[in-house]
């Protein structure tokens, strides 16, 4: 189901519900239906996390308490409707580690809109902050129960076949949906849905954000009851400095204060639920460049036994610190599927971008596609004047063309960069395609940026889409000693282009280094260490075999060309789970790894961490697993039978990552979420009759437009018009295949 569909079905349910009557003495409002000119594409995405009932036939729908008199309704929604249940109970819980936030949300919705005797599937919708990952998802109805686990793809040898869209998936890129098959009118349905998300950084300040404005109409109905509303706020810094609670949007009460380490809570009986999202802001107190070293021995359930690590450095309070001198290379793919919004919001965020740079950094942009083009032959300094002029040239030349080539014109920026001196060489790359040489691309980036020069170029990648190899961008950033980052919504381009941006021109501290390690077996994530950037705090976390020493030097070069030491002490993580902060990390930088090496250890090691941490991964597969406690088991396919005889059933959800790339859609020139949606059987039918002898017919009076608006007819109608379309066929088939489609020859 794409967004445009959900929305339009979330108005079919808000419009559906109306139906409900829930007596006299019950005072019910309404759901409010935005005016048409206030009513936007977004309103119905879930602000919140959110349960719909899934409501294919509407003669259905009723209050399963008094069920009253209903006229019947002819037909099916298509897609079917989804109606907002009400909620009963909310519990938010964020654990903030580091750079990172661990998330649950435990609440309790009523199916309040079907009837008691009829039962329908239940979408759970689940909104997530900043690069949100799913970790689980548990459901408790009744007699039954359901939890997600990850399995690897060998498990499963048709699992691609077996997993459907509407099973679950992503919506969007930050809106995970998971249906819960059947569940009975009336019924009560307990989840808890976790996840984790990165913490937001400026100015020396954290912000969690989490989605939690629930919408009017899911509050119960009936007379004004209190309901219970809490939020439980974590904090641990992993710094012996002073932790500091800065912004809240809800009133939390400090329950604990060390250092370093914060708690909050918020508990109260409300009569409407939250209409903000969570927004917690603090900062760790320093006006200088601050480190730690946590290590933490591995549990005994860990695929790798070897001890972990994790170095963070935080810019601090550095607004008066020099930033170093940048001379930015923007390598830009303007192929044919970068026409349109993709091109205008990328053209957008690198104006952005050029006037973020100081006067006394340098820069040129090359375009490419099947072709190479240039704004300058050299490096100019960004002056007004000389961004005025490039901005021009955007406008001019950034015209979309068959062809996606990115070696040639980044051989060409290498080159432009060779000759910086006192000065951050950067190459910025964009693009939303996949080529067939990328394996080749990183071999030619590594020999580039290792051959012994004291100063080399960092490669920042940025991904549009998924049709893009992000994998294979990822290990061209690590190589390049830079960052990676994405917009899979193709809605974000500008906002998440001038974060990365951002980062890369805001550098205080270069060529950064660890020691000593050398009497260490050590596996860094990224392998090669990153500059730190006054926008955002550097974090590597690791594997070793040995004895860390008790403090630990990194050395850097600050903006005047001064080396720059900080010692960093060496402290055991008590509180913090350090295997479940790095895991994502490790499984990003393991995937890349693994694809460019195409070593099938790593992938089974990927596989290992991804059930092991309840993280997505390329080799792996979400799956849905439902307990009928009250149930015999039956020998049924997709059952199974656990050893206290409840029946077990799974789902299995399709493949939660971006996969490796498509590189038909690049060579199609398709624009990144432009995916051709399955038309539903009965339009299939149209096609497979237009493909036929007598379709030449078809082709002339129908297109594929009407093809798409018969997927949406009546099924009874569709039925009589395909008995109808038979009928003629018969009558007329061979008489016009004779005249018309053989020319009235012979044979």
């Amino acid at each position: 189901m794409s967004a445009e569909d959900f929305i339009k079905s979330v108005d079919d349910g808000i419009r559906l519900s109306k139906r409900l009557y829930f007596g006299k003495d019950r005072a019910v409002a309404p759901p409010k239906t935005p005016p048409p000119m206030e009513r936007s594409l977004q309103s119905y995405l879930p602000s919140s996390p959110m349960v719909y009932a899934v409501i294919p036939d509407p003669s259905i729908v009723d209050n399963p308490d008094i069920p009253s008199y209903q006229p019947h309704v002819y037909g099916r929604s298509d897609p079917p409707a989804l109606i907002p249940l009400q909620m009963n109970s909310v519990e938010l819980k964020a654990d903030c580690y580091l750079d990172t936030a661990f998330v649950s949300v435990s609440g309790t919705w009523r199916v309040h809109c079907v009837m008691g005797s009829k039962s329908c599937d239940c979408r759970i919708a689940v909104p997530m902050g900043e690069q949100g990952s799913i970790l689980g998802v548990e459901v408790t109805i009744s007699r039954k129960s359901y939890c997600t686990q990850f399995i690897p793809i060998e498990e499963k040898k048709d699992i691609d076949k077996a997993a459907r869209v509407e099973d679950g998936g992503f919506l969007k890129a930050h809106i995970f949906t998971l249906k819960v098959p059947q569940v009975d009118g009336g019924s009560n349905i307990s989840i808890k849905i976790c996840w984790s998300q990165k913490l937001l950084f400026s100015d020396g300040q954290y912000t969690l954000n989490v989605p939690f404005t629930f919408p009017d109409y899911v509050i119960p109905a009936g007379k004004k009851l209190s309901k219970k509303e809490k939020i439980e706020v974590n904090v641990d810094a992993g710094t012996e400095s002073e932790v500091l609670c800065k912004t809240t949007s809800h009133p939390l009460k400090e329950l604990r204060r060390k250092v370093g380490n914060l708690g909050f809570l918020y508990e109260a009986e409300v009569l409407s639920w939250s209409n903000a999202d969570l927004n917690f802001s603090y900062t760790v107190s320093s006006s200088h460049i601050i480190g730690n070293v946590l290590v933490q021995s591995p549990s005994l359930y860990d695929v790798d036994q070897r001890e972990m690590f994790c170095l963070y450095l935080l810019p601090g309070n550095q607004k008066s610190s020099k930033l170093l001198r940048k001379d930015v290379v923007f390598v830009v793919d303007i192929s044919g599927s970068m026409k349109g919004k993709l091109l205008e919001d990328t053209k957008n965020a690198l104006s952005a971008s050029l006037h973020k740079l100081g006067p006394e950094d340098s820069f040129a942009i090359i375009a490419f596609n099947s072709e190479v083009y240039q704004s300058s032959m050299s490096l100019e300094l960004a002056t007004p004047e000389a961004i005025d002029r490039a901005t021009q040239w955007i406008e001019i030349n950034f015209v979309p063309g068959d062809g996606t080539n990115i070696l040639n014109p980044l051989n060409k920026a290498v080159e432009m960069l060779s000759d910086c001196r006192g000065s951050v060489p950067i190459i910025f790359l964009i693009t939303d395609g996949t080529v067939e040489d990328e394996r080749h691309i990183c071999d030619v980036m590594k020999s580039k940026v290792l051959n012994g020069r004291s100063t080399h170029p960092q490669i920042f990648t940025f991904g549009i889409g998924t049709f893009c190899n992000h994998h294979f961008l990822r290990m061209l950033a690590t190589i390049g000693r830079g960052q990676y980052d994405a917009a899979y919504d193709v809605d974000m381009i500008d906002l998440r282009m001038e974060a990365l941006f951002s980062r890369a021109a805001s550098t205080i501290l270069t060529d950064i280094a660890i020691e000593p390690l050398e009497d260490l077996e050590i596996e860094m994530y990224p392998s090669r260490i990153p500059d730190l950037s006054s926008a955002f705090p550097l974090t590597v976390f690791g594997r070793y075999n040995g004895r860390l020493p008790d403090q630990l030097k990194v050395t850097g070069t600050l903006a005047d060309s001064s080396t720059h030491v900080i010692d960093l002490h060496i402290h055991k993580a008590k509180d913090i789970p350090l295997d479940k902060v790095c895991a994502k990390p490790q499984i990003d930088q393991l995937t890349a790894q693994s694809w460019l090496s195409e070593d099938k250890l790593l992938e089974e090691k990927v596989t290992k961490l991804s059930m092991q941490n309840s993280v997505a991964s390329e080799f792996t597969r979400m799956i849905l697993q439902e307990t009928n406690e009250g149930t015999k088991a039956t020998e049924t396919s997709g059952s199974e039978k656990d050893p206290k005889g409840a029946q077990k059933k799974t789902i299995v959800l399709r493949n939660l990552c971006v996969g490796f790339g498509n590189l038909q859609a690049t060579n199609e020139n398709v624009p990144p979420g432009a995916e051709q949606v399955k038309l539903p059987e009965a339009a299939e039918i149209l096609v497979k009759a237009a493909s036929n002898c007598c379709g030449k017919i078809f082709t002339h009076c129908c297109c594929m437009c009407c093809i798409q608006c018969c997927s949406r007819l009546n099924d009874q109608f569709v039925i009589v018009l395909t008995q109808l379309c038979s009928a003629l066929a018969c009558l007329g088939c061979f008489e016009c295949c004779t005249q018309i489609c053989c020319g009235g020859h012979d044979g």
